[in-house]
C-alpha cells in the first residue's frame, strides 16, 4: 500500500504533472512553446540553487560525515559506465562509439531527476542529508571521462587524440553546468546561513515553481523525441527502463551502507538511477561525434527520466524504507 500512496503522490504532483503536459501538447501539435533561451535560464537557475542550498548544508557537516559517502559515490559512478558498455556492445550488439556514448549518459547524473527526488522526499514529508547536492557535483563528471575513454581505446585509435580529450575535459570542467553547481556549492559554504539568508527569497520559494516550469519544458522536448522510440529499438527501451532499476537498487543499498537515511539513501538511490540529458550530450558530442543522438538522446530524455520521475522514485523510496526495517 505505502508504494502505491508514493506513486500516487509522484504522479500527482505539479512537476510531473506539467511534464505530462508538455507530452500531451506536443502529441497534439500544439503550438505551445518556451521563448529561446529559457531552456537555459531554468536550467542555470535550478543548477545554481541546487549547488548554494548543498553548500549552505555542507557547511555544517564534518569531513567523517560525507566521506563515506563520497568514496561510494564516485565508485558506483565509475563502475556504471563500465558495465552498460559491456551490456550495449555484447548483448545490445551496438557498435563501440554508441555503447560508449550510452554509458557516458547512465553513469553520469540528472540534477532535474534529483531536484524531483527532493520536491517528493518534500512531499512525503521525509528528512534527508542536505549535503546530497555534493553527491550530485560528484558523480556528474567521471563516468563520462570513462565511457570516453573506453570509446577510444576499444576502437584501438592511433591517432593524435590528446588535443580532442583536452578539450573535452576543458569542456567538463569549465561547462556551465560544473561552473553553477560547484561554485554554488562553494559560495554557499563559504557564506553559510548569514549569507544565505540574504538570497534565501530567490532561491526558497521559487525554486518549485521553477522546477515546473522547467519540467514543462523537458516535457515539450521529449514528446518531440518520442518517434525515435521506434528507431531505438526494443533492446534500448528495455536497457533504459531496466538499468535504473538495477542501479537505483543498487544506489539504494549503498547509501544505507555509508550511514544516510531513508531520505538520503533515496536520493543516492535516484542518482545512480538517473541519466545525464545535459552534461553528456554536450561533452559526447565532442568526443564521440560519430555516435547517434538518437539513441543516447532517446534513451535518457525518452525512456529513462520519465520512469524515474514517475515511477521509480516511489519505486527507490520504498527500498528504502524496506530497508531501514520499514
Amino acid at each position: 500500500m505505502e508504494i502505491f500512496n508514493s506513486l500516487f503522490a509522484s504522479l500527482s504532483s505539479p512537476m510531473v504533472l506539467a511534464f505530462l503536459l508538455g507530452i500531451i501538447a506536443t502529441v497534439v501539435k500544439s503550438d505551445l512553446k518556451f521563448p529561446e533561451g529559457w531552456y537555459l535560464g531554468l536550467t542555470a537557475y535550478l543548477l545554481f540553487a541546487i549547488g548554494i542550498k548543498g553548500g549552505l548544508k555542507l557547511s555544517n557537516v564534518s569531513f567523517d560525515q560525507i566521506v563515506k559517502p563520497a568514496s561510494f559515490a564516485i565508485l558506483i559512478c565509475m563502475m556504471i559506465p563500465v558495465w552498460s558498455y559491456f551490456i550495449l556492445n555484447k548483448l545490445g550488439k551496438f557498435d563501440v562509439a554508441n555503447s560508449a556514448a550510452i554509458a557516458a549518459h547512465y553513469g553520469s547524473v540528472s540534477a532535474v531527476t534529483f531536484s524531483e527526488a527532493t520536491s517528493f522526499l518534500d512531499l512525503m514529508k521525509v528528512d534527508y542529508e542536505g549535503y546530497m547536492s555534493s553527491m550530485l557535483a560528484i558523480m556528474e563528471i567521471p563516468a563520462i571521462i570513462i565511457a570516453i575513454f573506453m570509446s577510444k581505446v576499444l576502437k584501438e585509435e592511433k591517432t593524435s587524440e590528446s588535443s580532442n580529450m583536452k578539450k573535452v575535459l576543458h569542456e567538463l570542467l569549465t561547462g556551465k553546468g560544473t561552473i553553477l553547481l560547484v561554485g554554488g556549492i562553494i559560495i554557499g559554504m563559504v557564506g553559510g546561513k548569514k549569507g544565505y539568508d540574504q538570497v534565501a527569497p530567490l532561491f526558497d520559494g521559487p525554486f518549485r515553481g521553477m522546477l515546473t516550469l522547467f519540467l514543462l519544458e523537458v516535457g515539450l522536448v521529449t514528446g518531440r523525441r518520442l518517434a525515435d522510440l521506434k528507431k531505438a529499438g526494443w533492446f534500448l527501451i528495455f536497457f533504459g527502463l531496466a538499468m535504473p532499476l538495477v542501479h537505483g537498487t543498487i544506489g539504494v543499498y549503498l547509501g544505507n551502507l555509508a550511514g544516510l537515511s531513508v531520505g538520503g539513501s533515496t536520493l543516492f538511490g535516484v542518482l545512480c538511477a538517473s541519466a545525464s540529458y545535459i552534461a553528456a550530450p554536450a561533452s559526447v558530442r565532442i568526443a564521440i561525434p560519430e555516435a547517434s543522438p538518437t539513441y543516447y538522446l532517446t534513451a535518457s530524455l525518452a525512456i529513462t527520466f520519465p520512469f524515474n520521475v514517475t515511477i521509480g522514485l516511489p519505486v527507490y523510496y520504498t527500498i528504502a524504507k524496506t530497508i531501514h526495517g520499514g
